[in-house]
C-alpha cells in the first residue's frame, strides 16, 4: 500500500433491513445516506469495514 492513498467510497444499495454489524460498518466509515460519498485513507482498518460490506458500495482510489 502506499504511503497516503485514498479510496472514495459511496453508498450504492440501502441500509434497510441489513445486519447490525453491516450497518455499523457503513457508519464506521462516516457515510450517513444513499449515493453519499466520503473519502478515507487505504488502512487495513478502512479496508476490513469495507470488504464487509461490499455488496453494497462503490469503490474508486483517488
Amino acid at each position: 500500500m502506499a504511503k497516503n492513498k485514498q479510496l472514495r467510497v459511496t453508498l450504492v444499495r440501502s441500509l434497510s433491513g441489513r445486519v447490525a454489524r453491516h450497518r455499523a460498518c457503513v457508519s464506521g466509515l462516516g457515510i450517513r445516506r444513499m449515493h453519499h460519498s466520503v473519502v478515507v485513507t487505504d488502512t487495513p482498518e478502512n479496508r476490513g469495514m469495507i470488504n464487509k460490506v461490499s455488496y453494497m458500495l462503490s469503490v474508486e482510489e483517488v
